[in-house]
C-alpha cells in the first residue's frame, strides 16, 4: 500500500501526479482485500465481546477505508485528461460499487450489528453512535437482509445491474459530443470574447453543448433558428444511447422495490429521507405549483410582450426563446446587462472574495499550496485553517477541457472522521467550467457564475467544517433532501452588497460595483422566478413520476411520452417534438426519486437565512451558530432537529415564497 498514491500517510496529500491506470487497478484490489480483513475482524467476534469500539466504530472504519480510495477514483473518471486513466477509473468504480453492494448484503455483518444493538444499553451511546446504529440496521434491512437467501441473491444481482446501468448512463452523457458549425451571420448578438474563444481557422465558429458554450448562446444569439437548433441538440444529449439504458434502469429499480415489498422505488428511497413518503413529495410539488403559477404567468406575459415588440404579432414563447427574451428584458426594462455586470467579476478576485466572506463568517483562513501534486496543471490546491489549525484541504479545477465533467460540483474525496491519532482532515474538490482567460482578457464571470461558485462553496464548507465523529455522517453525508441547504444558503452572499463590495471591482478601472447597478440586479433578481420554479417542479415531478407512477414493464407510454405530458401540464412552454431530454438528465441516476430535494431544501435554506438577515449578513455570531448547529454536525443529528435547533422554531414556507417575489 505504501507505494500506491491512493494510500498516503494519515492526513498527507494524495499524489495525483503519480496516478496511472495500473495504480488505480492496484488500489482497487488492495482496498477490497483490506476491507475484507476488517469484515472478518468484526464478524469473528462473539456476541458477548461486542463493544462500540470493535463493532460500531470498526464498521465506520470499513466504509472510511473504501471511501478514501473510491471517491478519488470516482473524481478521476470525470476529470483526468488521460483516456486510459478515465477508462480504468470507470472499471474500478464498477468493481467497487459491486463490492459495496456485496457488503450491504453481508448477512454476517448485519447479524454483528444486530447482536450489538440487542446487547447495548442505548443510553450509554452518544447521539451520533445511536443514530449510526439505527441507520445501519435499517439500511441492511432495506437491502433485504431479513429475506431468504434466494431473494438476497436476486437483490444483489439487481443492485449490481443498477450500478452498472447508472455508471453507463452518466458516462454516455459526459462523453457525448455534438457541435454546431456556424457562419458569422449566425453569431450576431454574441460577445466578442465568446466568439473569439470559438472561432475556427476557416473563420467559422464551433458551438458545443458544454454549459459555458450553450447558455450564453441561448441568451445572446439573435438568430432564432440557430438557438432553436442548438436547444434541439441540447435536449437530445445521449438520446442515441441512453433511452434504452434509462428503461433498463427504471425496470431494475421497480424489480428491487417489488422484492423488498415497496409499492414503488420512490417509496423505497424516501423511507430514509426527510420527506419519508412519496405522498409528502407529491403534496409539496402540487402545493408549490399552485402557489407559483400566478407569478409564472406574469413572467410569461413579460416575455411575450418583449417578443411582440421585436417581431410584431406573437402568440407564444418557446423554450428556446426564454433565455433570450429574459436577457432583453433585463437589459431594456431593468437595465441590467450581463456583459456590463461581468466586468466586475474577475475570477481571481471572486475567489479571494469568497475566501474573505467564508473567513469572516466561520473564522477561517485559506492558503494556496505551491506546485501541488494534481491531475492537471491548471488545478489549484488550498489548505483551510481555523484559529491557526489546519482543518482541511481542497482543489479547484476551474476551466473546461475536452472529456472533463461539464457541470459544476463539489466532490468529497476524504471524509472527516475521528481517528485514534486525531481527526482525519477532510479533502474535497470543486469542479467548475467557467470561461478561461482569452488573449489580454482575464477570466470574467457572469453573476450567475458567481452564484454557482458560492453554491458549490457552500457544499465545500459543509465537507471541510465537519466535526462529525463518523465518516458515514461526515459533511455532506446528510439525507438527500437536506444536503442542498448549506449550498443554497451560501448563495445569498453572492447577492448581498455588504459581501459583494469586498471583491466586485471593475477589472479595468478598479471601480467597485456601483450601488445603483447592484440595486437594479436585486430588482431584476425575480424576473422569471415563477417560470424557473415551475421548471424545477417539472424536473421533480418527472423524477417522481418515473420512480413512483411508471413501470416500463407494463406502461404503454415511453419515457418521452411522460416528459411531453408533464412539460405541457406543469410548465408554460410547449414540449419540443423530436427531443428526448430525459436521456441527458443525469440526475435520474444520482437523484433517483430525489430531485424534489432542490426545492425542498431551498425552503429550509431561505427560512434559515432569515436569521442572518436579522443579525446582518456578515455577522460572525450567526455564522458561528450555523457552523456549530449545522455544518459541524453533518448527519450525526437528525436533519429535522438540526433545522429546529438553528431556527429555534418549526420551519415555514413564507421566506421562500418572498424570496421569489410572492408576497
Amino acid at each position: 500500500m505504501s507505494q500506491n498514491p491512493f494510500f498516503p500517510e494519515n492526513n498527507a496529500l494524495i499524489d495525483f501526479s503519480r496516478i496511472s491506470a495500473s495504480a488505480i487497478k492496484q488500489a482497487t484490489d488492495l482496498v477490497m482485500d483490506h476491507a475484507e480483513s476488517i469484515v472478518h475482524e468484526i464478524t469473528s467476534l462473539d456476541a458477548g465481546q461486542r463493544t462500540a469500539g470493535n463493532t460500531l466504530w470498526r464498521f465506520d472504519d470499513l466504509h472510511n477505508e473504501i471511501e478514501k480510495v473510491h471517491a478519488p477514483i470516482f473524481l478521476m473518471a470525470y476529470v483526468h485528461p488521460d483516456a486510459g486513466i478515465r477508462e480504468q477509473s470507470l472499471e474500478s468504480i464498477k468493481e467497487l460499487s459491486k463490492f459495496e453492494n456485496k457488503l450491504n448484503m453481508n448477512v454476517a455483518l448485519y447479524r454483528a450489528m444486530k447482536d450489538y444493538a440487542d446487547l447495548v444499553d442505548r443510553r450509554q451511546l452518544s447521539e451520533a453512535e445511536d443514530k449510526l446504529l439505527r441507520d445501519v440496521i435499517r439500511e441492511f434491512e432495506q437491502n433485504g437482509l431479513g429475506l431468504s437467501e434466494e431473494q438476497r441473491d436476486q437483490i444483489r444481482e439487481i443492485q449490481d445491474a443498477i450500478s452498472e446501468l447508472g455508471i453507463q448512463f452518466e458516462s454516455n452523457i459526459s462523453s457525448y459530443q455534438d457541435r454546431m458549425v456556424l457562419e458569422e451571420k449566425d453569431m450576431e448578438g454574441l460577445p466578442d470574447d465568446y466568439k473569439q474563444a470559438r472561432r475556427t481557422q476557416d473563420g467559422r465558429y464551433e458551438i458545443d453543448l458544454t454549459y459555458p458554450s450553450y447558455f450564453p448562446f441561448m441568451k445572446y444569439a439573435e438568430s432564432d433558428e440557430a438557438r432553436k437548433e442548438l436547444a434541439y441538440r441540447f435536449k437530445n444529449i445521449a438520446s442515441d444511447s441512453n433511452l434504452g439504458v434509462l428503461n433498463d434502469l427504471l425496470r431494475k429499480r421497480q424489480q428491487l422495490a417489488d422484492i423488498l415489498g415497496y409499492s414503488s422505488f420512490a417509496e423505497y428511497q424516501l423511507e430514509n429521507r426527510m420527506a419519508e413518503k412519496p405522498g409528502a413529495v407529491w403534496d409539496f410539488e402540487q402545493t408549490l405549483h399552485q402557489r407559483v403559477m400566478e407569478k409564472a404567468r406574469k413572467d410569461y406575459s413579460q416575455l411575450l410582450e418583449k417578443k411582440h415588440q421585436r417581431l410584431g404579432q406573437a402568440q407564444k414563447v418557446y423554450s428556446w426563446e426564454n433565455a433570450y427574451y429574459k436577457t432583453r428584458l433585463l437589459k431594456e426594462d431593468y437595465h441590467v446587462d450581463d456583459e456590463q455586470v461581468k466586468q466586475y467579476f474577475e475570477l481571481n478576485r471572486v475567489i479571494s472574495g469568497l475566501f474573505d466572506v467564508a473567513g469572516q463568517l466561520y473564522h477561517l483562513s485559506f492558503d494556496e499550496i505551491e506546485n501541488p501534486p494534481v491531475w492537471h496543471q491548471e488545478v489549484r490546491m488550498f489548505e483551510v485553517y481555523q484559529h491557526q489549525q489546519l482543518i482541511g484541504r481542497f482543489y479547484l479545477d476551474i476551466f473546461p477541457r475536452q472529456d472533463k465533467f461539464n457541470h459544476a460540483a463539489c466532490f468529497t474525496l476524504i471524509p472527516g472522521k475521528q481517528m485514534r491519532q486525531g481527526y482525519q482532515k477532510p479533502l474535497a474538490s470543486l469542479v467548475t467550467n467557467f470561461p478561461r482567460p482569452t488573449g489580454d482578457q482575464p477570466a470574467l464571470l457572469t453573476h450567475s457564475d458567481v452564484v454557482t461558485l458560492f453554491h458549490e462553496f457552500g457544499h465545500l464548507m459543509h465537507d471541510l467544517l465537519t466535526r462529525a465523529p463518523f465518516s458515514t455522517q461526515s459533511g455532506t453525508s446528510t439525507k438527500r433532501d437536506f444536503v442542498e441547504v448549506p449550498s443554497q444558503l451560501f448563495e445569498h452572499w453572492a447577492w448581498e452588497y455588504e459581501s459583494l463590495k469586498r471583491f466586485a471591482v471593475h477589472h479595468q478601472t478598479g471601480e467597485p460595483l456601483p450601488r445603483a447597478l447592484h440595486q437594479k440586479m436585486k430588482e431584476a433578481r425575480n424576473l422569471g422566478s415563477g417560470l424557473f420554479t415551475l421548471q424545477q417542479i417539472f424536473y421533480g415531478m418527472l423524477d417522481m413520476t418515473l420512480h413512483d407512477q411508471y413501470d416500463p414493464r407494463e406502461d404503454p407510454r415511453s419515457t418521452t411520452d411522460v416528459v411531453r405530458s408533464l412539460q405541457n401540464k406543469v410548465t408554460l412552454f410547449d414540449f419540443t417534438e423530436g427531443t428526448h431530454f430525459e436521456a441527458g438528465f443525469g440526475h435520474l441516476y444520482g437523484y433517483a426519486a430525489g430531485y424534489y430535494s432542490y426545492l425542498w431544501s431551498k425552503v429550509y435554506a431561505e427560512d434559515m437565512y432569515s436569521l442572518f438577515q436579522h443579525a446582518g449578513p456578515m455577522d460572525p455570531s450567526a455564522g458561528e451558530k450555523f457552523k456549530a448547529e449545522v455544518l459541524e454536525k453533518g448527519a450525526s443529528v437528525e436533519e429535522k432537529k438540526l433545522v429546529r435547533n438553528f431556527l429555534g422554531r418549526e420551519p415555514g414556507y413564507d421566506a421562500f415564497l418572498q424570496s421569489i417575489g410572492i408576497h
